[in-house]
């Protein structure tokens, strides 16, 4: 079984590090994915026979890793998928990104359209067909003078197709190491995780915020020093 980094788990949800690489569920690939991954360490843990349940409650990129929470009922799973969409599910990610941002903090609003044949977005005009509004807001954590990078603390306000991704690109400041959207960093590991989830316990009601943070290697060695809370 594959290594499962597991941050909180109870009889309701199950909290964990989705490895990079790993996509979130099964696509064409067939690559193993992070649902099968927890469904086999469930029924393994469990001693679970037949087919486990396990809610998948929102995607992260293939190439990102961090913070997940899939829900082991579907109770819990259609109270965490309200959450998703009364906007009560909150995702910030770290990302590295080039060059210095004129701001230290700042919101950035635009409007995305997906391009289904290559799954690439862009930004477009407010009106074009089928896009999309798309809102984030960034905290500069570091500057890099000598390496050119800026390291982001990035809250979600809507989950668009590589939102974060293409609203950074769009402005000069491609994350490093995206293969999609920008140049520098070739064959690098893509610097964009998942860092924190906050989410209202489905059964308990209780507030929880969960965190994960990159080993500081490879490009995150940029965070070496920063205590990121």
């Amino acid at each position: 079984m594959q290594d499962l980094k597991i941050i909180y788990e109870d009889n309701h949800i199950i909290v964990v590090e989705k490895i990079p690489n790993i996509p979130s569920q099964a696509d064409k690939t067939n690559d193993i994915d992070m649902l099968t991954i927890i469904k086999e360490y469930i029924k393994e843990k469990y001693n679970k026979p037949g087919n486990v349940y396990l809610g998948l409650i929102h995607r992260l990129d293939r190439p990102v890793g961090g913070v997940m929470v899939f829900a082991k009922t579907s109770k819990s799973a259609a109270r965490l998928s309200e959450q998703v969409r009364n906007k009560t599910f909150k995702k910030t990610y770290l990302t590295v990104v080039n060059g210095e941002l004129k701001e230290p903090k700042g919101i950035f609003e635009d409007y995305l359209l997906k391009n289904e044949r290559n799954n690439i977005s862009k930004v477009v005009q407010e009106g074009t067909k089928n896009a999309k509004y798309a809102k984030l807001d960034y905290e500069v954590i570091k500057y890099n003078s000598q390496i050119n990078l800026s390291v982001l603390k990035i809250n979600l306000h809507t989950g668009r197709h590589h939102q974060i991704r293409v609203q950074l690109s769009s402005r000069n400041h491609s994350i490093y190491a995206d293969h999609k959207y920008g140049t520098r960093g070739r064959g690098k590991q893509i610097a964009l995780w998942a860092y924190s989830l906050q989410i209202i316990h489905p059964i308990t009601k209780q507030e929880l915020i969960f965190y994960s943070i990159p080993e500081k290697i490879g490009t995150w060695k940029i965070l070496e020093g920063e205590e990121i809370k």
